[in-house]
């Protein structure tokens, strides 16, 4: 089996209910309390009102709500579902993120790791002109790269157990670099299902993007941001956890 013929991005399709075991919502506390005391700082008390793009399951965003009124974007209906029955409160809209249109302004836009599926610079460019025509003058865009070109190194080997009492799901995954003369990088997982007395065993494929910080910073200020980089140390990471933060000129 070579790995164009394993489908791709399945975790945001047909084995969407697979994603509160991959990715527990439990695990994002610690890195949402950064982007909680950024918006803190940035836009001050209030229930402030905010958009997320790419929300996926709403896992990072579910440690938001409580304090901010939240919209979210995904181009996966299922993943939306996953996020409404998370955040039944969220407005939720279908849309890509690199063109979606809302008409309508907020004081923040968010991107969490789905900017990391962003192929190309151009893609990039229009990804952030999307949240630009989404913010307020002076408003605040927060977005979390997977992987900067200067500190990715492969092959990058992960895995994790996790249980819901009913299904035990083992994820193995393999993140390597087919050309890295290319902006893509892909990673290849293997779900371990265990339910109802069985094991069932699914195959995935993930590409996502590798760009120098510098391409980062220097498109967000083409659209119009000025830029911070924000480091964090992560209890469950080995290097420093990354945020770029924009304001909108």
């Amino acid at each position: 089996m070579d790995s164009e013929s394993i489908g791709l991005g399945r975790l945001y399709d047909d084995l969407a209910y697979l994603m509160p075991l991959i990715s527990p919502p439990e695990e994002y506390a610690e890195e949402a309390a950064h982007w909680r005391a950024i918006l803190r700082e940035k836009l001050g008390k209030g229930r402030h009102k905010l958009l997320e793009l790419g929300v996926g399951g709403g896992h990072n965003l579910s440690y938001l709500t409580s304090d901010f009124e939240a919209t979210a974007v995904d181009i996966s209906e299922a993943m939306l579902a996953q996020c409404k029955r998370l955040n039944p409160t969220v407005e939720v809209h279908v849309g890509d993120m690199r063109s979606i249109r809302l008409g309508r302004k907020f004081p923040v836009v968010l991107i969490h790791d789905a900017i990391s599926y962003i192929l190309s610079e151009s893609d990039l460019l229009a990804t952030f002109r999307s949240v630009a025509a989404h913010l307020e003058p002076g408003g605040v865009f927060i977005t979390s790269p997977d992987h900067f070109a200067e500190t990715f190194h492969a092959p990058k080997v992960g895995h994790a157990t996790h249980s819901d009492g009913n299904m035990e799901v083992t994820y193995l995954e393999y993140t390597y670099d087919p050309d890295p003369s290319d902006t893509k990088i892909e990673t290849i997982m293997f779900y371990l299902i265990r339910a109802e007395g069985g094991l069932r065993i699914e195959h995935d494929r993930h590409v996502t993007g590798l760009f120098p910080k510098s391409t980062w910073i220097g498109l967000m200020n083409e659209a119009g941001f000025s830029v911070e980089e924000r480091a964090f140390h992560l209890g469950t990471a080995k290097q420093p956890y990354e945020l770029l933060v924009g304001v909108l000129r």
